[in-house]
This record gives structure tokens, C-alpha cells and sequence, in this order.
């Protein structure tokens, strides 16, 4: 089950006591360990600036963090591809590092690992392609492996050779008709090339100006031509160029694994940065001066989280005044007028994204 984190700020004052430490103990308690793990979550007393600036920033964070966390599901996406969905494998790249977050650039690690997880991929289709011209049955294969020269009527000025794929259950059908299928096919020029477990390759003559008629009839027939043209050399060279290419899949594959654990670790430590200034910034647009805040984390599932958010709504949704109430079950209801209110005095905007809650909290799951 997928890990969820909670990220929530409330004001000293709503505790019993002053002591932060004690604060995180009463959380504790309203969380409880079976929904998820409660840490303190201490962020620094940031340089505060006008209202309309921590507005204004409030409103830029909301769209970082939307991009921060695009490019996180974006790098896990490439980690998952090249990795071909080995969980335990990309367990290992979704590291995160120790080096401070004022060294990133959240566009450069989008930028970066797309350039080569699409690389990859280039090399990696260029690679099946080859494989499967090695691999593939008598219809799609590379012929030059299989066909001798000296089977091929080379340099006549009349006569050319085709290289007829027949399925194996026409094999008969073939062998009795092809004499016949156009004229001036040369007889019992038919010569078996190769097998497999579906087809036959057969090499046949025909004189020059009545191939196409030939060929054309061999398609109606469901034989499949295939065209073929001996070089000097052909079965080295499609071997190295298969080396070749072999080689380079594994350079780049490991490049862009390096890739992806890097803009994997730092990704994350932008969002949790960013995430950090939102919770900063709305607890001052909330709770306003001085910065006597607790800020914590819950570690949970996705499927406990309700509950967390459950369990601290019915403990501190009165922070969120008019806007939350209770029926006459005790259920915490929310009143879209007032809501709409409180969210304005909060210096938020409806529609930004955000669930209002009666006091700060974000949630966040890594893909």
C-alpha cells in the first residue's frame, strides 16, 4: 500500500501546553499510531513580508507545486519504463540525496531526463528492430543470414531471382502452381531456402519483364514476396551493427537509470521545499504574528488518510470559525457561504486547486 504524507501547521495556542514537544504528543493522540505516525516538522522563522506579497507568493507556490510534482510522476514514469516495471529495481533509483536544495533547477531535471529517457527509447526501438529481424519467423526476418549467393541469379541482363515466403500449409499448393502464375517463369526453378514453423522460403526465376506480373501474383496468392539484395560482406556487417547498437542501449540505459535517480532525488527535495514555504506562508495568512506555530508530519497509507484528516478535523475544526460546524450526530460539516469567507480572509481564492481546511494541511504521495 502506498505511503501518504500529511503536512499540517496549528497555532501554540490550541494546545494545553506551550512546550512544542508536548504539543506533538497531543497529536499523537488525536492521529493515533494505528492511522499513522506523527514526526515534528520544524521549518526556520523565514523573512516575512508585506500581506499582498505572502498573497501574491501564496499564489505562485500553488503553481509550483503543481509543476513539482508533474516532474516527479514524469521521472517515475521514465525510471518505471526503463525499468519495465520492477518494482524492487526502482525502489533502489527513488533515492533522495543530501545535496542542499538551493542547487536545483526544477525546469533543468525536467528538461534533462526527458532528453534521455527519450533517447532511450530511441535506442531501445532501434535495438527490437534489429532484434527482431534476427529473431522474427521467414516473413519479417533479415534474409541475409539465410540466403546463399549462389542460389541467386546475379548479373543476367534477363533473368532475376524473387524470394517467395509461402506458409507451410500451402507448401503444395505452391510447388504445383508457381510455374504458372505468369509467364515466363522458369520451371523447376523453385529451390526450398529455408523453413520455420510457419513458412517456407522458396527462391524462384522468372524473366525480367514479367516479374512484377509474378510478384503481383504471388500477394493475391498470399505468398509473400520478399525483397532481397546480396551485398559482399551483409551477415558481418548486420552483426556489428547489432553489437553496435546492443552496446549503445546498455551505455545509454545506465546514463538514463544515473539520470533518473538524480533528477528523481532532486524533484522531490524541490517539492518538499516548496511544499514548505506553502504550509510557512498560509500559517502566517491564517494564524498572523508572531510565528508561534507547530508544524508537523503524519506518515500514513492512502487508505488511512481519511481517517488522520478525520480524527484533526474533529479536534481543530473550530479554527476554521464559521465555516465548520456540527450536525446533531457531531459530524463536521462545512457552510459554503462562510467557507467561501474564510477562504477570502485567508488571502486564498476558490477554484486555486486546494481543499480549504479549518487549519493548514497539505498531502502528498510520490508515484
Amino acid at each position: 500500500m502506498s505511503t501518504k504524507y500529511a503536512f499540517l501547521s496549528l497555532p501554540q495556542g490550541v494546545f494545553d501546553s506551550s512546550d512544542r514537544d508536548e504539543a506533538i504528543s497531543s497529536l499523537r493522540g488525536t492521529v493515533s499510531n494505528d492511522n499513522g505516525s506523527v514526526l515534528p516538522f520544524n521549518i526556520p522563522d523565514f523573512k516575512i513580508g508585506t500581506l499582498d506579497a505572502l498573497v501574491q507568493q501564496a499564489d505562485e507556490l500553488t503553481k509550483l507545486e503543481a509543476s513539482c510534482e508533474a516532474v516527479v510522476s514524469k521521472v517515475a514514469d521514465s525510471l518505471k519504463n526503463v525499468l519495465e516495471g520492477d518494482e524492487d529495481r526502482i525502489a533502489q533509483y527513488k533515492m533522495v540525496n543530501d545535496k542542499p536544495t538551493d542547487q536545483y533547477e526544477l525546469a533543468n531535471v525536467d528538461t534533462d531526463v526527458k532528453t534521455k529517457f527519450n533517447q532511450y527509447n530511441s535506442v531501445k526501438t532501434n535495438l527490437a528492430t534489429l532484434q527482431r529481424r534476427q529473431t522474427g519467423n521467414l516473413s519479417t526476418k533479415s534474409l541475409t543470414p539465410i540466403v546463399d549467393p549462389a542460389l541467386l541469379v546475379q548479373d543476367s541482363e534477363y533473368i532475376e531471382t524473387h524470394l517467395i515466403v509461402v506458409p507451410g500449409n500451402a507448401k503444395k499448393d505452391f510447388l504445383k502452381g508457381y510455374e504458372t502464375l505468369a509467364p515466363m517463369v522458369v520451371p523447376r526453378s523453385a529451390v526450398e531456402v529455408a523453413k520455420d514453423d510457419e513458412f517456407v522460403l522458396y527462391a524462384v526465376a522468372t524473366f525480367k519483364k514479367h516479374s512484377a506480373e509474378f510478384l503481383a501474383k504471388c500477394r493475391e496468392q498470399k505468398w509473400t514476396p520478399r525483397q532481397f539484395k546480396y551485398v559482399e560482406g551483409g551477415r558481418q556487417e548486420e552483426q556489428r551493427e547489432l553489437d553496435r547498437v546492443t552496446n549503445e542501449e546498455r551505455k545509454v540505459c545506465g546514463e538514463a537509470l544515473r539520470m533518473g535517480r538524480t533528477g528523481w532525488s532532486e524533484s522531490v527535495m524541490i517539492w518538499i521545499h516548496v511544499i514548505t514555504l506553502r504550509v510557512f506562508v498560509e500559517a502566517v495568512l491564517r494564524y498572523g504574528l508572531p510565528l508561534d506555530y507547530v508544524t508537523a508530519l503524519v506518515k500514513t497509507t492512502s487508505k488511512l488518510a481519511p481517517k488522520v484528516k478525520t480524527a484533526l478535523d474533529s479536534n481543530y475544526s473550530f479554527l476554521g470559525g464559521n465555516a465548520f460546524g456540527r450536525d446533531k450526530r457531531g459530524k463536521i460539516t462545512k457552510d459554503d457561504a462562510a467557507l467561501s469567507s474564510e477562504m477570502a480572509a485567508a488571502g486564498f481564492q476558490t477554484g486555486e486547486g486546494h481543499e480549504y481546511t479549518a487549519y493548514v494541511y497539505y498531502e502528498i504521495e510520490f508515484p
